[in-house]
């Protein structure tokens, strides 16, 4: 279907143009109509023509290595797609299927040589639509990467957050309970032998007073690597979370291809009740 030339005015990539300009891209470039839930590329086709949305709604996928659908763009009004594989020559690494009933203006790489002949600085709002869609990438990467949460905390440890949990993992051993034991058991039995010449003689003053000095310090960083604890679980918790919402976002996902299947089904299904009346 022909384009009208004030139709090019409302996208951004072809704002820059004069009136002229546009009569003479208009005449080149095609208006495409999608129905609902009509795939306009997939990965693998030939990446001849990249689609301007004009109305309607696109959803643009990927497929990740796990074999999962990944939604990377959902483009809106005057918004480009499939640009990159049309500029390169090759096919397509996303899936574009028109949510609701859809009206694309489709462009191929000759309409853009024209476009630059006529108008060179249209090739800075062409850029910027790669950057945007580079970015939109990015952003997937960095949301989907996997990450550890014990290797995060880690990374961020000072030297007295490792020293308070080495502190609290010997304090909780049974290494630190018998050798402590030891202690004792030695020091009090030196100065019950000692007598009159003991240093500490019971009931044993000065030991009480180191007791109650480690007590006084190891409490409070026993507490610190438990704040470093709960900051882990915290991780832990946000991590489970994303994860939760991918997982959900796919059961929706499947959930929505089952039901589309069943309305196939049912629509074979009346054409076939049909044909054998």
């Amino acid at each position: 279907m022909a384009c009208e030339p004030h139709e090019l005015r409302h996208v951004p990539l072809f704002a820059l143009l004069d009136d002229e300009e546009l009569a003479v891209l208009a005449a080149q470039v095609e208006l495409r109509t999608f129905s609902a839930r009509q795939r306009i590329y997939k990965i693998g086709d030939p990446g001849g023509q990249a689609y301007v949305m004009m109305s309607g709604s696109v959803s643009v996928t990927t497929v990740d290595e796990d074999h999962q659908e990944v939604q990377v763009d959902q483009p809106g009004h005057g918004d480009i797609f499939g640009f990159a594989s049309m500029l390169e020559q090759t096919p397509h690494q996303t899936n574009a299927l028109a949510i609701s009933e859809t009206v694309c203006l489709e462009v191929d790489r000759d309409d853009i040589t024209v476009l630059l002949q006529h108008k060179p600085m249209a090739g800075m709002d062409m850029l910027a639509v790669l950057g945007g869609q580079l970015h939109a990438y990015q952003k997937l990467v960095r949301d989907r990467a996997s990450r550890n949460a014990n290797e995060i905390i880690d990374e961020e440890a000072t030297f007295g957050n490792r020293l308070a949990d080495g502190v609290a993992r010997f304090g909780g051993s049974w290494g630190f309970i018998i050798s402590f034991g030891v202690v004792l058991v030695s020091y009090a039995s030196v100065n019950i032998f000692l007598k009159g010449r003991a240093w500490d003689p019971y009931p044993f003053i000065l030991l009480n007073l180191f007791l109650s000095m480690l007590a006084a310090i190891q409490a409070p960083v026993i507490m610190m690597s438990q704040n470093r604890q709960d900051t882990k679980d915290r991780v832990r918790g946000e991590l489970d979370y994303d994860v939760n919402l991918r997982a959900e976002s796919e059961i929706q996902n499947l959930a929505r291809k089952l039901n589309l299947l069943t309305d196939k089904i049912g629509d074979v299904d009346d054409l076939l009740r049909e044909k054998l009346k």
